[in-house]
């Protein structure tokens, strides 16, 4: 106990020395005292716009994230599920919308974590949505694309469904794409029955749609989804279907197939660890090329939608106070024995992409529910976390467990206007300079 007394008494000096430098240096340079120490991610549909129509408070909220140069004062990422467009084009349409300067690096598509997995850059992958899907994932780092266009063509007699879309006169196959070795899902496309089929078709050939379908079904090729949105909210008075509703379609016909079921090597997007983990990155990236010194150690999720943004952003916050620990605790561990040995690499990495992204400034990551979207404030919150889960209708993603507790906004409110003042409110931020 002595030990451990002489050790908090230590780190209490270190830290007071710490403090006492950091106020020297606040006071020789005034302007440090405005770096912020906390960033801001926005969810877009039914925070900021509702299909194209934007949301009255979004420019309110968003003037008074910048200075009289128009330069954000915080750093600010948006997060989106959509998957449709390149990031610039997003960029170029919220700087429409919100009449602020808002550049790619802001973006954060579901797709964009895809960057980080390159051993499939160099694959040939079969990538399904709608919208420039070649553009977009030539965009991410993949240099082998194959659409589901591409394989309509050439493989004229699969699509079948729509009569009119059949071959006139009986047609070969035009062999020539490569075999398949992947399958990413961007987002919902505009013909489902095409796309379900051709997706299924791949899987269950390993690739390679000269062949009969497989007769064992124990394993098929990787499978990367983004987007896991059961519904989201566009102008229409009650939320729309999303690519969570395909992924349900395509996991239920496979699993009917097969017997098996579907399987994922990542899943991307909203409540993905693995999104805030990237959109943190960002945030990281942004304030250092802004010369902010001091560390992003709160982040702040607004959203609209308890399933994902909600359960996304408490999800994260629980992953940093376990992480939080198991530093403290091993700091705390190496002191008592007296090794000061540092960490290995491996004992210190939490995941792959810690080592990819470099680990998280941010300590906690807080989450704000807005009433402007898929959100129901009619609607009463599950409170009783005992309570049966069958008497919920989670509309999550099938490989995420239903937590009562990840679906508590950390705060309600009225809209992203609302959110921004209580989140300058909450850490003490002033706007003047």
């Amino acid at each position: 106990m002595r030990a451990f007394g002489l050790v908090l008494r230590s780190a209490s000096s270190l830290v007071a020395r710490q403090q006492s430098r950091r106020a020297m240096c606040a006071s020789a340079s005034p302007s440090r005292k405005y770096d912020p120490g906390f960033g801001l991610l926005f969810d877009i549909d039914g925070v900021l716009v509702r299909g194209k129509t934007p949301i009255p408070a979004a420019k309110k909220a968003f003037h008074k994230l910048v200075d009289s140069n128009g330069q954000f004062m915080v750093p600010v990422v948006f997060v989106t599920n959509a998957g449709n467009c390149l990031r610039q084009k997003k960029a170029d349409q919220l700087s429409h919308i919100l009449e602020v300067p808002i550049t790619q690096d802001q973006v954060m598509m579901s797709h964009s974590p895809l960057r980080m997995f390159r051993k499939y850059h160099d694959k040939c992958v079969l990538v399904s949505g709608q919208g420039p899907v070649l553009d977009i994932a030539k965009n991410l780092g993949f240099t082998n694309v194959v659409s589901i266009d591409m394989v309509r063509e050439s493989f004229p007699l699969l699509d079948m469904v729509d009569h009119n879309r059949r071959p006139k006169v009986p047609s070969a196959p035009i062999v020539n794409l490569p075999k398949v070795e992947a399958v990413i899902l961007f987002g919902e496309p505009v013909r489902w029955e095409t796309n379900l089929q051709l997706i299924i078709d791949v899987l269950l050939t390993g690739g390679n749609l000269s062949n009969v379908y497989e007769s064992s079904h124990s394993s098929h090729l990787p499978l990367l989804a983004c987007n896991m949105d059961l519904m989201w909210m566009a102008e229409a008075q009650a939320p729309r279907f999303g690519h969570g509703t395909f992924m349900v379609c395509l996991e239920n016909i496979y699993k009917k197939i097969t017997g098996q079921e579907l399987k994922y090597e990542a899943l991307m997007g909203k409540p993905s660890e693995l999104t805030y983990h990237y959109a943190e990155y960002l945030i990281r990236t942004q304030a250092a090329e802004r010369g902010w010194r001091s560390p992003i150690t709160s982040l702040y999720a607004v959203g609209d939608n308890l399933m994902t943004d909600i359960y996304g952003a408490n999800l994260y916050n629980r992953y940093l106070e376990e992480r939080l620990a198991r530093k403290s605790g091993k700091a705390v561990q190496q002191a008592l024995t007296g090794t000061g040995a540092s960490v290995s690499q491996d004992e210190d990495t939490d995941n792959d992409w810690e080592s990819e992204l470099a680990s998280p400034s941010a300590t906690s990551c807080k989450s704000i529910l807005v009433c402007t979207g898929v959100y129901n404030p009619h609607m009463e919150l599950l409170k009783d976390t005992n309570q049966c889960i069958k008497e919920t209708v989670f509309h999550g993603h099938r490989d995420f467990r239903f937590e009562p507790a990840l679906i508590e906004p950390g705060s309600v409110i009225q809209d992203v206007h609302a959110a921004v003042e209580l989140i300058f409110e909450m850490e003490k931020f002033a706007t003047e300079v």
